[in-house]
Parts: structure tokens; C-alpha cells; sequence
């Protein structure tokens, strides 16, 4: 009996060259970093929206009834730090920061002084806008995720493009927001849902012992590492492939199916240069023109690996339906027996 000989599948595409690939789009396109660069630049020169004369408030009012409700020393120390630590972040808030992919995920453009919400510049400390109520707080809260969006659309459409440089089809500019909107409704939407269960069963199993909480909580993260594949690469057929929203999403998890070990080396790859240079912009005070350094280092890194997400995606779409036609075809060849 003679078989068929197998020929060898090619090579699914490398983390590493994805990267090099993204690096030398950005490299040859350096304006691709000015909606990162000029995003941060406004939330380090410009001025800050503060919510603390609606929120203070409440804030004051929950702490000191927190406090009232504890007897031990130690457990009234313990929610004293706890509210400096939170007193401190509440100082800094900037809802300006809502129009950051921080939290627009998954499209939005990363901004590196959203996470360090600084209070001063080398102008001198920032002004200070402070919003006069809920209801404003709410309306400026819609229209910041909402532009954030927008804002994601166009800069993940703009690399993109870059990245095919015309070899396929372009999508329109109204066309990228349009779908870049129905990803980010049904991605918090879906948040929502799930948000409800989670945060009553937390807080169900606090109550009943803090270490039942804690396990319970290892376990959510440890399966919520099989969903990062799939849902880092929800908005990428929409820009690659031309796809809407519930296809790109749909696409997405096919792709993660058969590709969940390349897939996750390449996304664990990006979070740990991002996390690491993030530790490295963040060395100069806010107060310093150094951070500009800081700045643009982390729009070049960021936009880099975002090209490289787009060139490995296209890739390894590429890889699949090639292997999947070969496989085709290998199974349509009859053998022969003797």
C-alpha cells in the first residue's frame, strides 16, 4: 500500500517578525505617533476635569459611615490608609482620562499620562475645571467614551492602512467609526452583563470569608486568560479584513481556535514591552520636560505594536487559509492500494 506523502505545512508567522515588521511601519511612518503623542500631551499641558465637588461629597459621607461600623483599632487604621490611598487618586482624577483606550478597550488610542494622572507641568500646577453636577458628570462622561471611540476608530484605520500600504481593500472613514462604535457598545454591553453576577457572588463570598473571596478570584482570572486571545483580536478584521463588527468578532475566535499558543506568545510579547517601557517613561516627574521623552517613547512603542498586531493578524489569516486549503485537498486525493 502506497500512501500519500504528506507535505510539510508551512510555518505558521513568528512573534518576533510580526514585531520587527510593526516597528519598521512606524519607523517609516513616524507621524503615525502624533494621536498618542498630541492625546497625552493634552492630559499632561491641558487642563483637568475634576468631579470632586459632586463625588467629594459621597465620598466623605460613605467613609465616615464605614468608620462608624468598626470597633477595632486596627481595622480603623487599616480604613484610614485605605482612604488616604483612595483620597489621593480621587485628587488626581482626570476625567479627561475617559478618552483613553485604558478605558475604551478595545479601541482607543493608549495614552501613557492616564495612568500616571499627574497635577502639575513644567507650566506650574493645572487648571482646574471643576464639574457643577451628577448630571454633568454623566454628560461629559457619555461624550468622553464616546469620542474616545471615535477617536480609536480613526487611529486603528490610519495604522492599518499603513500597515496593508493599498496591497487590499481600504475601508472608509465613516465605515471604521461605524463598526469601531457597534465593537464598542456590544464589548460594554456585554461588561455590564457580566459585571452584575460577578460583583454580587464577590461580594456574597467577602462576607462569608475573605480567603473563599481571594480563591474565587484566582479562579475568574485563570479563565479569563483563554478569552484574551480571541478578544485582543475583535477589532482587528474590521480594519484588516473589511469585516463588521460581529464578523470580526466571530473571525476572531476561529482564528484563536487554532492558533491559541502563537497567539498568546505574541499578545503575552506585546504586554510585557509595553509594561516594562511603561516603568521606564514614567522615571521623570510630571513637573520635568523630560516627561516629553517619556511621552514619546511610549506613543512610538504603543503605535509599533499596534502595527505589529495588524501584520501578525493578516499573516496568520493568511497561514490558516492556506493550511486549510492543502488540508483540503489532501483529504480529496483518493489512495491507492496494490
Amino acid at each position: 500500500m502506497y500512501a500519500q506523502k504528506l507535505e510539510t505545512l508551512p510555518p505558521p508567522p513568528g512573534v518576533l517578525g510580526s514585531l520587527k515588521a510593526g516597528f519598521e511601519v512606524v519607523s517609516s511612518n513616524i507621524l503615525l505617533i502624533l494621536m498618542p503623542l498630541a492625546l497625552d500631551l493634552f492630559l499632561w499641558l491641558g487642563p483637568r476635569l475634576s468631579v470632586s465637588k459632586v463625588l467629594g461629597p459621597l465620598y466623605t459621607l460613605l467613609f465616615a459611615q464605614a468608620k462608624r461600623g468598626l470597633a477595632a483599632p486596627e481595622d480603623v487604621k487599616r480604613l484610614a490608609a485605605f482612604q488616604d490611598v483612595f483620597s489621593e487618586g480621587f485628587k488626581r482624577f482626570n476625567l479627561l482620562s475617559l478618552i483613553t483606550r485604558l478605558q475604551t478597550f478595545p479601541v482607543g488610542v493608549s495614552s501613557l499620562v492616564a495612568k500616571t494622572m499627574p497635577v502639575d507641568s513644567p507650566m506650574g500646577s493645572d487648571t482646574v475645571i471643576q464639574i457643577p453636577s451628577l448630571l454633568a458628570v454623566l454628560g461629559a462622561m457619555f461624550l468622553l467614551i464616546v469620542a474616545g471611540w471615535i477617536m480609536g476608530g480613526l487611529y486603528f484605520r490610519w495604522v492599518s492602512n499603513m500597515v496593508l500600504a493599498g496591497s487590499e481593500a481600504r475601508i472608509s472613514l465613516l465605515y471604521a467609526v461605524l463598526q469601531t462604535l457597534i465593537l464598542s457598545v456590544i464589548w460594554f454591553l456585554a461588561l455590564a452583563i457580566l459585571s452584575v453576577p460577578v460583583t454580587l457572588l464577590m461580594t456574597v463570598l467577602t462576607f462569608i470569608s475573605p480567603a473563599l473571596a481571594s480563591g474565587a478570584l484566582f479562579v475568574m482570572l485563570l479563565l479569563s486568560f483563554w478569552l484574551i486571545v480571541p478578544l485582543f483580536f475583535t477589532p482587528h478584521g474590521i480594519f484588516v479584513r473589511g469585516q463588521n463588527a460581529f464578523l470580526s468578532i466571530l473571525t476572531s475566535f476561529k482564528m484563536a481556535r487554532f492558533t491559541l499558543p502563537t497567539s498568546s506568545m505574541f499578545i503575552f510579547s506585546s504586554f510585557i514591552l509595553t509594561t516594562g517601557l511603561n516603568y521606564l517613561w514614567s522615571v521623570p516627574k510630571s513637573n520635568s520636560w523630560m516627561t516629553l521623552v517619556g511621552i514619546s517613547g511610549h506613543a512610538f512603542i504603543t503605535t509599533a505594536l499596534l502595527a505589529a498586531s495588524f501584520v501578525y493578524y493578516r499573516d496568520m489569516n493568511i497561514w490558516l487559509q492556506k493550511v486549510f486549503e492543502e488540508l483540503q485537498q489532501k483529504k480529496n486525493v483518493p489512495r491507492r492500494i496494490i
